[in-house]
């Protein structure tokens, strides 16, 4: 059996070309077939390669010496012939004394006693500067509006008041029996948008980003009629949300006019929407000029309609009162470049909360009343189907 000198032993004859043809060529063979020799003949390359490295450094550095030397030697004898040295005079000797100035002999010496110290303050300094900037980052986070680079969502700020569920349940209770003869004034809440009825039993549709952080939901219709609400469930890739009425009392909508469309719209087409940007209902209209939203979202329409902060969560309907989407945002720097989300993914959405057993299930309109109307008939039947969701916060 082969030892480690042996192995080393051929590897350097075959290095050196001295082994027959024969053995030359068995070696080749098996370097190519057994990867541990191969191995082996790869570590051996590496050792004599950093021995004959040391070597060369070693011989470098001899000669170096050596010339040093000898340029000390020919500058003494220069000296001795043109200068007699005084008794006890200093002579340059081959390796001279390599002296330091006294300040950075004090300063070798106070980096030895305090190295440890100058290590942890520095640790702590650079600690510090990477607290201190993903602090501003975390803050940056919680203090930016829910919008993209060239994006505005249009949930509208209503006031800086604030109200939690139990403030909210007694300003209701005190409007609804008309205590003290008078209504008591009602906290408007912080931010409203527009929501749409899904079914008539109670489910409403509006974006993600209205209701994000509420502690209590207020939807009222026209008729000045107000309802809790609460979510159910929001997408917040799709910007949709879907709410329920929780009130004892709410007996339904009534029969819902328009249809939810499974399709695609198509390019060019006239469409409108209904929505509360102000405390009146507005009516906008335009046309769908593209297939797919900000950024080329194929999950959103873009449409030619003005809209303004509070529109979001608004139905969007096309000529024969098919619902096609739900507002959601506009372009910053294009006022009439809205986008909606595709009444397609609500609908899938719908379906798949369908088959989690809801508390009560979902019974979309399949009758659409609004075709073959004309447009102020359609805005008639529909308003009662509109409304403004107020979203309040805890204090």
């Amino acid at each position: 059996m082969q030892t480690e000198a042996d192995y080393y032993a051929l590897f350097e004859a075959y290095a050196r070309g001295e082994l027959a043809p024969p053995a030359r060529t068995g070696l080749e063979a098996r370097l190519a077939a057994d990867p541990d020799f191969a191995l082996r003949y790869a570590d051996f390359g590496e050792l004599t390669g950093t021995l004959r490295a040391v070597g060369q450094r070693r011989a470098l550095r001899q000669q170096l010496r050596g010339l040093h030397a000898g340029m000390l030697a020919e500058t003494a004898a220069k000296q001795s012939v043109t200068e007699a040295p005084a008794p006890g005079a200093l002579r340059a000797t081959v390796n001279p004394m390599l002296r330091i100035s006294r300040t950075e002999r004090v300063l070798r010496e106070f980096w030895s006693g305090h190295r440890a110290t100058v290590g942890v303050a520095a640790s702590v300094a650079v600690l510090a500067v990477f607290g201190s900037l993903l602090g501003l980052e975390w803050w940056r986070a919680a203090n930016t509006k829910p919008s993209m680079y060239g994006y505005t969502v249009l949930r509208r700020e209503l006031n800086k008041l604030q109200s939690n569920q139990r403030a909210l349940s007694r300003s209701l209770s005190q409007v609804d029996a008309g205590k003290g003869g008078a209504p008591a004034p009602v906290n408007n809440g912080k931010f409203s948008g527009t929501g749409f009825a899904l079914t008539a039993d109670g489910y409403l549709v509006t974006s993600y980003h209205v209701i994000q952080g509420a502690d209590s939901l207020l939807i009222e219709g026209r008729d000045q009629q107000h309802y809790h609400a609460e979510t159910v469930y929001s997408d917040r890739a799709h910007d949709l949300a879907i709410l329920r009425i929780k009130d004892r009392d709410f007996n339904g909508f009534g029969r819902l006019p328009y249809t939810f469309k499974a399709g695609q719209a198509d390019l060019g087409e006239r469409v409108y929407t209904l929505g509360y940007p102000r405390e009146d209902m507005v009516y906008g209209d335009g046309a769908l000029s593209a297939r797919s939203g900000f950024g080329g979202d194929t999950a959103f329409y873009q449409v030619s309609i003005p809209v303004n902060p509070g529109n979001s969560g608004g139905p969007l309907l096309d000529e024969r009162g098919n619902l096609i989407g739900v507002v959601s945002g506009r372009q910053s720097d294009a006022q009439s470049a809205a986008f909606a989300t595709k009444s397609s993914l609500l609908l899938r959405l719908v379906d798949s909360l369908a088959k989690k057993q809801p508390a009560a299930p979902y019974h979309l309109p399949h009758t659409n009343r609004l075709a073959g109307t004309p447009r102020p008939q359609q805005i008639k039947k529909l308003q009662d189907f509109v409304f403004v969701v107020k979203v309040f916060e805890k204090d």
